[in-house]
Parts: C-alpha cells; sequence; structure tokens
C-alpha cells in the first residue's frame, strides 16, 4: 500500500512539473513576442522621428502640424512655450502678433505720461513776448510720483505739466539731470485717489538685433501712440544736436517722432528695455533710424538723480581714437583692437598715473591724431575693443576712483593704476572718431 501511494503522488507531480513547464514556456513565449514588438516599436518610433525631423527641419513647425492635418493660421514663440492658431483667417479676430502688440499696450499704455513744458520768453516775429512751448512724453517710476523722461525734453522749462492717461494733469518740478545721457527725473504729486502705474523695468543687456520692439509716446501731441519695429543695431555711439555723445545706443526702425522723446521702448513682454530720445532725419520726421538710451543706463543712474540731482561718474582725461585697420596699418601697431591714447592733458590725472600719450602728428579724416602712445587693451579685467567697451568700463565709477588699466606700449603690456576725473560733456566730446 506503501509503494501505491508513492506512485500516485508522483504521478501528480510529474504532471504538475509538465503543467508549470507549459505556463513556463506560455509565459517566455509572450514575453519574447512582446520584446520583439518592442524592438520594432522602438526601430519605427525611431524612423518616424528622423522622418519628422526632416520635414521639422525643412517646413518648420507649421509644415509639420499641416502634414499631421492641422491647419495653421500664426504661430508665436514665448518664453512659456509656442502658442498656435488654428484655423483660416476668417475664423481669428487677431493673429498672434497683433494679440501680443494689445497685450503690451494694454500692459504698458497707463505708465506713459505727456509732459508739456513752457520755457523762457522770447520775441516772436510780431514782437510780441512768447513763451516757447514744447512737448515729449515720460515713464511713471514709482508710486510716489517720480518720472523718467529725456533731459532734452525739460531742460530749460520754466514750467512743466505732466497729463496721465486719464487726462488728469499736474505741476512738476525737476529732481535731478543727466544732461551727459539725455535723462531726467521729475515729480509730481497727484491726488491722492490716483493710482500710478509704474513701468516695468527689463534689461537692455541682452538685445538682439532682429528683436522686436514697441515705442509709446506722444508725436506730435497724439496722446500715447504705440509703434511697432525691430532692434536695427547695438552699441551706437550717436551725436545729439547739442555735441554731446551718447554712448552704447539702441538703434531701431520703430516710427520715432518729434513727441516721443522720453517715452518707452519695449520688449514683447512690455518690459521697457529703452528710453527714446532721438531719430536721424533730413525731414524732421521718422525716416526709418531712430535711436533709445538703454535702460541698464537709466538704471544706473536714477538713484543718484532722485538723491543728488545729478550723477558724478568717472573719466579719462585723454584724448581716446579707436583702433582702425587704416591706424594700426599706418601705424604698424602690434595690435588690432582698443583705444589709442592720442593726447594726454599736462600735469592731469592720466598723465600723472604714467599714461604716454603720442608724438607723431597727422591727419586723421578731419581731426588731428597723435600716433606713438599707448593702446589701452584692458581696464579691470575687461577687454578693451571700441568706445562702447570704455564707457561701459567706467560707467560705474567715480572721479576719484582708480582702474587697473592694461596697457600695449610699442609692443609691450603693461599695468597702470591710472585714477579717474569726472566726466563732462567737454572730456567725452575730445574723442576722436
Amino acid at each position: 500500500m506503501v509503494r501505491r501511494g508513492r506512485g500516485r503522488n508522483g504521478g501528480a507531480l510529474r504532471i504538475l512539473l509538465i503543467v508549470l513547464g507549459a505556463i513556463l514556456a506560455i509565459v517566455l513565449s509572450v514575453l519574447l513576442l512582446r520584446w520583439t514588438q518592442s524592438i520594432a516599436s522602438r526601430s519605427r518610433e525611431q524612423e518616424l522621428r528622423r522622418a519628422l525631423s526632416e520635414v521639422l527641419a525643412q517646413g518648420g513647425e507649421r509644415g509639420l502640424l499641416e502634414m499631421a492635418g492641422v491647419p495653421v493660421n500664426n504661430i508665436f514663440y514665448g518664453d512659456s512655450g509656442v502658442t498656435l492658431f488654428q484655423g483660416d483667417e476668417a475664423s481669428w479676430r487677431f493673429s498672434a502678433d497683433e494679440l501680443q502688440n494689445i497685450s503690451i499696450y494694454e500692459k504698458c499704455n497707463q505708465s506713459v505720461v505727456h509732459i508739456t513744458t513752457v520755457g523762457e520768453s522770447s520775441v516772436s516775429s510780431f514782437l510780441d513776448v512768447m513763451p516757447e512751448q514744447g512737448t515729449g512724453s515720460g515713464v511713471i517710476l514709482s508710486t510716489e510720483g517720480y518720472l523718467l523722461t529725456n533731459a532734452h525734453v525739460v531742460n530749460g522749462a520754466a514750467s512743466m505739466t505732466v497729463s496721465l492717461y486719464d487726462e488728469s494733469s499736474y505741476d512738476a518740478v525737476l529732481v535731478g539731470m543727466d544732461e551727459e545721457n539725455d535723462l531726467a527725473v521729475i515729480k509730481i504729486q497727484p491726488d491722492d485717489s490716483v493710482k500710478l502705474t509704474p513701468i516695468t523695468f527689463g534689461t537692455s543687456a541682452d538685445l538682439q538685433v532682429g528683436q522686436k520692439v514697441v515705442a509709446i509716446g506722444n508725436p506730435f501731441g497724439y496722446d500715447r501712440t504705440m509703434t511697432v519695429g525691430i532692434v536695427s543695431g547695438l552699441g551706437r555711439p550717436v551725436r545729439s544736436d547739442n555735441g554731446k555723445v551718447i554712448m552704447g545706443m539702441i538703434q531701431t526702425d520703430a516710427a520715432i517722432n518729434p513727441g516721443n522723446s522720453g517715452g518707452p521702448l519695449l520688449n514683447s513682454r512690455g518690459e521697457m528695455i529703452g528710453i527714446n530720445t532721438s531719430i536721424y532725419s533730413t525731414s524732421g520726421g521718422s525716416m526709418g533710424i531712430s535711436f533709445a538710451i538703454p535702460v541698464d543706463t537709466a538704471v544706473a543712474v536714477i538713484p543718484d538723480l532722485i538723491k543728488f540731482g545729478k550723477v558724478s561718474r568717472g573719466w579719462l582725461d585723454i584724448v581716446p581714437v579707436q583702433l582702425s585697420s587704416q591706424i594700426v596699418e599706418y601705424a604698424k601697431l602690434p595690435v588690432e583692437k582698443g583705444i589709442l591714447v592720442s593726447q594726454v592733458v599736462p600735469g592731469g590725472k592720466a598723465d600723472k598715473s604714467g599714461l604716454k600719450g603720442g608724438s607723431e602728428k597727422v591727419r586723421y579724416g578731419n581731426s588731428v591724431i597723435y600716433l606713438g602712445g599707448d593702446v589701452i587693451v584692458g581696464i579691470n579685467g575687461t577687454p578693451i575693443s571700441e568706445y562702447n567697451d570704455l564707457y561701459t568700463a567706467l560707467l560705474a565709477t567715480r572721479p576719484g576712483d582708480k582702474v587697473k588699466m592694461t596697457v600695449n606700449r610699442g609692443g609691450t603690456e603693461k599695468t597702470l593704476q591710472v585714477e579717474l576725473v569726472e566726466r563732462t560733456s567737454e572730456n567725452v566730446g575730445w574723442i576722436v572718431r
């Protein structure tokens, strides 16, 4: 009886093992099939990705979407991603670009003010004593009533009136002026019931040529007019009507006309990246070349204008000349870029600091320069290639500060500690172009 019991248990065990083996074989077959299908799927996916990448490279996002049967009317690219407008134009009131423009205007127009000035009295052609009137734009800096505008808008004004978006008007007083950069801060004291909307500041440090910009101002007295354009150039030195040179200007093709001065130049997020200040024109109207002061320049001077009423900056008492290929070739200089020290003020700070001017007098364009002097190639570790580099390197300095200057003197680099003087329109005017 014992042997028969073991036989039955052994048979049952074999059957169980066979069943388990069959199940295992089925599971392995299923896993193998899925693995094979997964490999095939990944292969197809890779092929599809390669094909879609080719379509994307050739036709862009629009071509890719339309290939998938999604008709696209417009595409807007932003920091938060891509916005698509589907369907025919008739099904949409505004394009993505138009909606963006509308959004910028709605966000910023209440931060723009209209400034009217009355200057000193003058004699008209009819021998009547008439006050000279001017108009310009400005932006609200704070809820306390501080406003930013161009210095030339308010310079010499006997009185100023500021109109807000709601057409309310208030007298304004001058707080501080930086004529070198054509910037001024004025102040109004509105009623307690008036809510001022300060402008949102961006940065001009990362601007790109071709980037969209928007200008809002009061051209010819038309309040809060908006124009659109692009950044046409960066780092432009611009000489104003009174002979002052403003460095690092933003060039734009946005329509800027008389009355726009002091208004904001905005990026596509509605952030102020510049202050419109001048146009290049033979007719007095916009001809596609306009300039704005970088907002970073304004940010650097506004605290001093509010606190002290002026800005005191460091500069070099030298006659600087930006190297050109003609100067380098003629003088057989060992460097191709930098600022040539044509002259130093005898007995001045630069002279006492050891900076050397030139001695060979030559004509360069409409100017006379002196060759043989030091070539400035670095200040405080910042490479100096052109005027804008020099301007930027000294932007945060003050008179009396000493800078670590690297110069090339006859093919040998030397490091000097050079004391700075106060930057004035006169010594900036020594720049030779």
